[in-house]
């Protein structure tokens, strides 16, 4: 498929041109922001006018603010790759950074404006980008993509009961573990067909050796069974068959993992960065089934999958993509290097923090600010690559 121009006759700010410019620069601007706010929100230091408690804005925040903005950031970068047409941009796209904006003022002014009229506006967002995705690879008849807006589709519902859920019973629960398995659907599907693509096209380059394994049948085999891990995870995290069902997805996607040559990547942080950010999956299902037998390792897993898996492998894409979607070298800088050392730290920190609770006082702090200078840190330091026009 021949690359598709990012421009044809518009001649507007260079921030619009394309979906991912805004939507990775706002996305991870307003993680950082959130996060800072978090602490002190929880403790009682400052007041938010929501309808949502403490715990529940910072969840859905993460997973329905700055997650979303992510998926979508990718979705219309990608969505123009696959289908040979025009990129969203302009008025349109506008409107839909505007309508995802609108979102994050609205679930904070819920308590104000009532927890219907913040559903409706914030949980819009995702159904209109599934929409928008599902026109453009209709157009392009593109159908074997189609199945990546089943998740998007799944996460738009999973935040709209997370808002009806908050509001019959005073904190979302169900809603939020049906959120977490769709994004890490989502990272199973995308990361098993980038990961050991992006691998094999370096590698190739520049020596003989063993090179990733693409795409098949074991891939199929191993998201399906994951993906049923998943369910029975919604449906009783700490129960039996839920503990059955992740020790058999953990080992599955760490044999996915193996498979795509990781270890061959440590030149390339660009590349690295993938393999370790898709290495908090299988951990995920590990915690999960030491969770489901002992009470003591609590939301490890739910950690494990949204700072480790999502935190890290989205500022992966998300800098790789701005990079070579703006015509620049894919060559990790400093500060990208140190974006990557620091969501680490965050994930690693935040996980440790509910294994072994007695750091929790230390370790927090810790997770907290790393997490603001990895997502601020991206917008600072890619904001020159995404505010500007592509390079020729």
């Amino acid at each position: 498929m021949p690359s598709v121009p990012d421009f044809r006759s518009y001649s507007g700010l260079a921030l619009f041109s394309h979906g991912f410019r805004p939507f990775f620069l706002l996305g991870a601007w307003y993680s950082g922001a959130a996060i800072a706010i978090w602490l002190p929100f929880f403790y009682g230091k400052v007041a938010i006018p929501t309808a949502f408690v403490p715990r529940d804005w910072h969840v859905h925040e993460m997973l329905y603010g700055y997650l979303a903005a992510a998926v979508a950031g990718f979705l219309l970068t990608a969505i123009p790759n696959w289908t040979g047409r025009l990129p969203l941009q302009g008025r349109p796209l506008i409107a839909l950074v505007a309508l995802w904006i609108g979102g994050r003022v609205a679930v904070s002014c819920s308590a104000v404006i009532g927890w219907g009229v913040s559903a409706i506006i914030d949980a819009s967002f995702l159904f209109l980008l599934a929409a928008a995705a599902a026109r453009e690879i209709a157009a392009g008849r593109n159908w074997g993509n189609i199945k990546v807006l089943v998740p998007i589709c799944v996460l738009g519902l999973a935040n709209a009961a997370f808002h009806v859920e908050a509001h019959i019973h005073g904190a979302a629960d169900f809603s939020i573990r049906i959120g977490v398995a769709a994004v890490i659907t989502l990272i199973m599907l995308i990361g098993g067909r980038i990961i050991p693509s992006f691998t094999r096209n370096w590698l190739v380059k520049r020596d003989t050796g063993r090179l990733p394994v693409p795409f098949n049948r074991f891939d199929v085999g191993a998201v399906i069974i994951s993906v049923i891990a998943l369910v029975f995870w919604i449906v009783d995290p700490v129960g039996i068959p839920a503990s059955i069902a992740l020790a058999l997805g953990g080992p599955l996607q760490t044999a996915r993992l193996a498979r795509w040559a990781g270890d061959r990547t440590w030149r390339n942080p660009l590349l690295l960065i993938l393999h370790i950010g898709y290495s908090f999956v299988p951990v995920g299902f590990l915690l999960g089934t030491l969770a489901a037998l002992d009470a003591s390792f609590g939301s490890a897993a739910l950690h494990a999958w949204m700072a480790g898996a999502a935190g890290t492998m989205t500022l992966a894409v998300m800098t790789r993509a701005s990079l070579g979607h703006t015509g620049r070298e894919l060559r990790a800088s400093q500060a990208t290097v140190l974006i990557y050392c620091s969501v680490l730290v965050a994930a690693l920190s935040r996980i440790c923090a509910i294994v072994e609770p007695s750091f929790g006082p230390i370790l927090l702090p810790i997770a907290a600010v790393a997490w603001v200078c990895a997502f601020v840190g991206f917008g600072l330091a890619y904001l020159p690559v995404l505010g500007r026009a592509k390079i020729n």
